[in-house]
């Protein structure tokens, strides 16, 4: 009898050790889990910062002056379709405008996460103002009306001798870009504009016949 009592004192006692233990590492989970969450938290936060941080005054003059820039060499490579009567002219407009489109978003949706103004549309675009001729290369109302009255062989010569010096704006304003600029993609993106703009004057002035 003193035996089997013994024996069921035993086991109570390991069953409340047992249960002792569970909770103790029930309570150390849920610190560490709260510990850990916060720390992800903080860190999350941190890093939303530098991003929002991690851009200058250079970077916002870039993407807000690029943009307009953009739109009117758009515009002008819409032109093209119905007036150029080179194919070489038509395609060369086509590539134009399929590689700035999507530049132009991605530089907004910046602007956007930075909280600055995103250029709604390109100064002159309606053929309002002459300020155009403010960034480098850009075209002004007067050159612009008379690239829309050309067609044939004097649009394709007056379209290349355009878009050669636009695109010279083009890379310079991104030459500036990836000297003074501080955000990553931005700079890419400046590089990126380098490269392929210099490649198109290349080409643009091989059909005006000068190199």
């Amino acid at each position: 009898m003193t035996g089997t009592r013994s024996l069921i004192r035993r086991a109570a006692l390991g069953t409340a050790a047992v249960t002792t233990a569970v909770v103790l590492t029930a309570c150390g989970s849920d610190d560490g889990s709260s510990d850990s969450g916060s720390a992800a938290k903080e860190s999350a936060s941190a890093s939303t910062e530098a991003t929002a941080e991690a851009h200058n005054d250079q970077d916002v003059s870039f993407a807000q002056g690029m943009i307009p820039h953009h739109q009117q060499a758009i515009q002008t490579a819409r032109m093209a379709e119905s007036r150029a009567s080179s194919s070489e002219v038509k395609d060369l407009a086509a590539r134009i405008e399929e590689a700035q489109d999507p530049e132009i978003k991605t530089m907004s949706g910046w602007l956007k996460a930075w909280g600055e103004d995103v250029p709604s549309s390109m100064p002159g675009m309606d053929h309002g103002d002459s300020d155009a001729s403010g960034m480098p290369g850009m075209m002004d109302t007067e050159g612009m009306d008379e690239l829309m009255d050309a067609s044939g062989k004097g649009f394709d010569s007056m379209f290349l001798t355009m878009m050669v010096e636009h695109h010279q704006g083009a890379v310079e304003m991104a030459t500036t870009e990836k000297e003074e600029g501080r955000y990553g993609p931005a700079k890419k993106l400046a590089a990126d504009i380098i490269t392929t703009q210099n490649a198109e004057i290349e080409e643009m002035n091989k059909l005006l016949g000068k190199s």
